[in-house]
């Protein structure tokens, strides 16, 4: 398997995840809380970094950068998806109540000041709504983005066969 062709996969693999959740939200109606929006980005950015490499089809250097950018990528989707399930494991009580919708605070406040509000989490983002092998949404985005970032730095860091042109 070419470097060109494993990017694909990986973009393909991030498209389905991001069409689950296009799913969830819109005929499940299950409303994605800020820390959801923020995992949404992180599995949008590695979508996009996987397309362009696709793409792009650069030689080793270049798939060095593209190995760089996607772990970066899968590694903060990876911490925000920790946060989430650190706040729906804690206390009730201890959780602050719902806030504003993410739409608003980026209207409102700098977003510093959004990331570290959302950050905090509130009451929406410790619900559980939806489960899946007992493991809910932050849980399967955690394990998708380890492996999508861990297939991103083999297909881009292993040795690539030489390519017969005629």
């Amino acid at each position: 398997m070419t470097a060109r062709l494993g990017n694909l996969l990986g973009f393909l693999a991030c498209a389905g995840l991001l069409a689950y959740a296009y799913y969830a939200q819109y005929v499940m109606h299950l409303e994605p809380c800020p820390l959801c929006m923020f995992q949404r980005v992180g599995v949008i950015v590695l979508c996009v970094v996987f397309l362009i490499a696709a793409l792009h089809d650069p030689g080793a250097k270049g798939r060095r950068g593209y190995a760089v950018l996607l772990a970066v990528a899968a590694l903060a989707t990876i911490g925000i998806a920790l946060r989430h399930l650190y706040i729906q494991h804690l206390p009730p009580g201890s959780v602050p109540a719902c806030g504003a919708s993410l739409d608003f605070m980026l209207k409102v406040f700098s977003f510093s000041e959004v990331l570290v509000k959302v950050l905090t989490g509130s009451g929406e983002c410790a619900k559980i709504t939806w489960e899946f092998l007992g493991l809910a949404m932050p849980a399967w985005v955690l394990i998708s983005a380890l492996i999508l970032g861990a297939y991103g730095l083999w297909v881009n860091l292993r040795h690539q066969p030489p390519i017969l042109r005629f």
